[in-house]
């Protein structure tokens, strides 16, 4: 085979590849603006959750108790560096391993984790959070739902949780938590470039009838449906 050749698929294949990425920017840009509506079951809305960003992760948060449902059953206080048990909401978000122990900021980006993120390379996880208040800003946004579309939320996000044989949330013991309040467990799924944490996080709200993104792979595709 010549050289010529040879550099004639180098560069079909080189165009192909920033075909893709150029594609999946746009689209990546453009689907985050395609609204789903909101589903109203006619019930009264009175459970306060809130979608909580970081900058690259979006959670969601929801009371750590009530007559619903007690998440501190399966992701206890005593997890935490704190080890408090006065927090009254807990966020979660799913998403990569490797980013969410390697990477809290964009600063902290690996190549080597973008590409394992990317390419379904490497194991997720849940990332949980404990908060005693929440506090409304352009990084939080407060949503009113109703007791059957919290028992929907709830489902979905138990649902991709990795369970041990006593159906028990498998703690991830890491040193590297953000903060006092956090922890880390094993989940179901794979990360990719098509399946995102916030791509998660946009399911999330769509389980619980709320306005979401058609499809969004960033935290802005979320919120902007929430300004």
């Amino acid at each position: 085979m010549s050289f010529k050749i040879i550099l004639i698929y180098v560069l079909k294949s080189l165009g192909i590849i920033i075909g893709i990425i150029v594609l999946y920017a746009v689209l990546g840009f453009l689907l985050p603006f395609i609204e789903v509506s909101a589903k109203d079951d006619n019930e009264k809305k009175e459970i306060p959750i809130y979608i909580y960003t970081n900058g690259v992760h979006t959670d969601i948060v929801m009371p750590v108790k009530n007559e619903l449902h007690d998440w501190s059953a399966k992701i206890p206080f005593s997890n935490t560096t704190s080890k408090n048990t006065d927090y009254n909401y807990v966020g979660i978000g799913w998403g990569d391993k490797g980013f969410y122990l390697d990477t809290p900021t964009w600063a902290d980006l690996k190549f080597s984790t973008a590409v394992k993120a990317a390419f379904w390379l490497s194991e997720s996880a849940m990332h949980t959070s404990f908060y005693k208040t929440m506090t409304e800003a352009s990084d939080c946004k407060k949503i009113m739902i109703s007791k059957t579309q919290y028992q929907n939320l709830v489902k979905f996000v138990d649902a991709k949780f990795d369970k041990d044989q006593n159906g028990n949330y498998i703690l991830i013991p890491t040193n590297a938590v953000y903060s006092d309040n956090d922890a880390f467990y094993d989940a179901k799924g794979r990360y990719s470039f098509l399946d995102t944490c916030n791509t998660w996080a946009n399911n999330a709200l769509k389980s619980a009838g709320q306005k979401a993104a058609l499809w969004t792979p960033t935290d802005y595709g979320i919120f902007i449906h929430y300004k």
